[in-house]
């Protein structure tokens, strides 16, 4: 079996680049322009090449080894209507897209794969980035495919709904499927969540645990502009509080024992997740670590790509590039 080597662009913290890792594949570059997300990279996986850099202005030609890799990857910024934001911010993750289709023309791998929000696979909103996507990878001779996948349906406890772009040259497409659903049943917050929560003896965590039946709201990071660490928005929260956990913030730790669970009496009597339990709630391995100051952290895992979707779209490319790997690295996100 040849190895698979990938760029990944806009690595963030790297769920996507991990996903790809434990399908098979090796990076021969991993490119981000936040400090702290490539330390983060750094301190999981010395060997890994990480590069801090502004994917605008990042110039190939002067990293060879990255030319005819088997797979382009980008879990980039979140795209998101103007009529939404602001339009210089939209503009800005627009930039970022193009700028990574642009990528492909000069490293000419063998697949590409894009993944965003859910509306850039259909949203009319979008149709004209779509166009050029389009124009661009029919002039460079990609066949590609638009879906959406739902993390929740590769074991994350979550409800993550994920915009796909894959595209391959055309002698690979016609082998390509989406990826299948890995689990029959969603994993819980409470199932997920649960031993972690228990760790420093609460006593109410079984209960807690027993009534935390479904899967998380998506996890968001925020905006590097905005204030601290929190959930989400007002309807995430209100998701949060139905199973007894306060979405306005997150803790520094689980709760101890003294810790009197009352999600009736309001926001006091609820539990808070930490970033650790955040990151299992994204499909991170317990020995994944994320560097930086709590709300830094929790903005890596927000922005994350799950780890497990990763794994699952990897196998698939895997498979239409030829290459069925004999054993790839299994791993779990248990606490």
């Amino acid at each position: 079996m040849s190895e698979l080597r990938f760029i990944d662009v806009c690595a963030g913290a790297g769920g996507l680049a991990l996903g790809l890792e434990h399908a098979g594949f090796e990076p021969v570059l991993l490119l981000d322009e936040k400090p702290v997300v490539c330390d983060t990279l750094r301190m999981n996986r010395p060997a890994w090449q990480v590069l801090e850099a502004d994917l605008l202005e990042f110039a190939p030609s002067r990293h060879q080894e990255i030319y005819d890799v088997d797979l382009l990857s980008a879990g980039l910024p979140r795209v998101r209507s103007s009529a939404t934001v602001a339009r210089t911010e939209t503009e800005a993750e627009l930039r970022l897209l193009e700028a990574t289709v642009y990528l492909a023309h000069a490293v000419q791998p063998r697949a590409l794969l894009i993944e965003n929000v859910p509306g850039l696979v259909n949203a009319p909103d979008f149709e004209p980035i779509r166009d050029f996507i389009r124009e661009e990878l029919d002039h460079l001779g990609y066949g590609f495919r638009w879906f959406v996948l739902n993390a929740a349906d590769f074991g994350v406890p979550q409800e993550r709904k994920q915009g796909v772009l894959v595209a391959f040259k055309k002698q690979y497409f016609d082998a390509f499927l989406p990826p299948e659903p890995t689990v029959r049943e969603h994993l819980s917050v409470g199932r997920a969540l649960h031993r972690s929560m228990a760790v420093r003896g609460w006593r109410d965590a079984d209960q807690w645990a027993a009534q935390a039946t479904g899967v998380a709201p998506t996890l968001v990071g925020g905006s590097d502009r905005r204030g601290g660490a929190d959930l989400g928005p007002t309807g995430t929260k209100k998701a949060w509080a139905r199973m007894g956990v306060d979405g306005g913030t997150v803790a520094d730790d689980v709760p101890g024992p003294d810790f009197v669970w009352a999600p009736e009496t309001g926001r006091q009597g609820m539990v808070r997740i930490t970033t650790r339990q955040a990151a299992l709630l994204q499909g991170f391995p317990s020995d994944w670590g994320f560097v930086g100051k709590k709300t830094a952290r929790y903005r890596q895992i927000g922005h994350a790509s799950p780890p497990p979707v990763g794994k699952a779209l990897g196998l698939t490319i895997a498979a239409a590039l030829g290459e069925s790997p004999a054993s790839v690295a299994g791993y779990t996100s248990t606490p």
